[in-house]
């Protein structure tokens, strides 16, 4: 498969234009514009993280603060990483140990984070919606980490970020996403984006793991492995997340993984170039084989790891840069929060 040179893109290397809102709250809502401009910005920042000298001081002053109400050592990590990385000063609040655990009202942490005067918060909550209630109350730029089953923007960003470097394109591109769609805000938010820069997306689940008019959105449904990955250029699949089930939706781990979990059988259904992408933690041997998974040739999930840390340095730079605008602090739109 031939690699793409990103900067084959590019037709100079003139800094991005200044993104046009306050948060990124979600995916949905945004223009092909404002995903190329992150994108674009991810780019250079991919490059940097190369370099023996990795950082910059383009968020000198600032201070970032990871808001984590569900664990997640991976997008907190790569969060803290792209922080310290621009130089702004990060702080991890540890909800476990916090007021906000003994039953502080999410508007009370609000008017707490205020008076520490951040310049940006990530967040991440159980609950969809509770992200954007944060966004309304505090007077910094938020992103959301994950909320609920609502969405989760950076991951598809990084997602996107992985396939445009290796493919030198999103549109027109046959997206399959696997497994368990109900409770992915990962899903959703890939959804959104790959639909908005042109590419085609189908979904492929038993039923019972594929929300109602999951239609709407614009994607074809598939309840067959065998249907659902023909012809298809990258194979993305998600974790089956048992913590977020309240019944049963799968007969179990073993049916599962013989009739939607990857493998080099059913691999064979897509392109005979197609590429792999799981978000983690993967549950080898349950939505993946580990042999597919490890596919040096063919799975993009190591790479996804890295391009997560490029994506969220320029989510956090284009959200703090945008803190100096006096429209910023009036933006009725403020990204995703529809």
């Amino acid at each position: 498969m031939t690699m793409i040179d990103p900067q084959d893109r590019s037709s100079g290397t003139e800094a991005p234009p200044r993104y046009p809102h306050r948060h990124l709250l979600g995916i949905e809502g945004l223009t092909r514009s404002d995903i190329d401009n992150l994108l674009d910005r991810s780019d250079g920042y991919v490059e940097q993280n190369r370099r023996a000298d990795k950082k910059n001081a383009s968020l000198r002053g600032r201070t970032l603060i990871n808001l984590f109400f569900e664990n997640s050592t991976r997008t907190r990590t790569s969060f803290e990483l792209a922080g310290k990385r621009l130089g702004g000063d990060v702080i991890n609040m540890s909800v476990g140990t916090s007021s906000i655990k003994k039953g502080e009202s999410l508007i009370d942490t609000a008017m707490t984070l205020n008076a520490m005067h951040p310049d940006a918060l990530v967040v991440r909550h159980g609950e969809s919606g509770a992200v954007q209630l944060l966004a309304q109350k505090v007077n910094c730029a938020v992103v959301n980490g994950g909320d609920g089953s609502h969405e989760h923007p950076t991951q598809a960003l990084l997602d996107a970020l992985t396939i445009r470097r290796r493919l030198g394109r999103l549109e027109g591109l046959e997206v399959a996403i696997c497994g368990d769609v109900t409770h992915s805000r990962v899903a959703r938010s890939n959804i959104h984006l790959l639909s908005i820069m042109g590419a085609r997306v189908r979904v492929v689940a038993p039923p019972t793991l594929l929300p109602s008019g999951i239609e709407r959105m614009g994607v074809e449904v598939h309840h067959d492995m065998r249907t659902g990955l023909k012809g298809c250029d990258i194979v993305m699949m998600l974790r089956l997340q048992t913590e977020r089930m309240r019944g049963s939706f799968v007969p179990s781990v073993r049916e599962y993984f013989r009739y939607f979990g990857l493998d080099e059988i059913k691999l064979r259904l897509a392109k005979p170039d197609a590429l792999i992408m799981h978000p983690g933690p993967m549950n080898r041997g349950v939505e993946i084989d580990s042999v597919v998974a490890d596919d040096i040739d063919r799975s993009l999930i190591r790479e996804q790891v890295e391009m997560g840390v490029a994506v969220r340095m320029a989510v956090l730079e284009a959200l703090v840069e945008n803190q100096t605008e006096p429209w910023a602090k009036n933006d009725p739109y403020a990204a995703g929060a529809a």
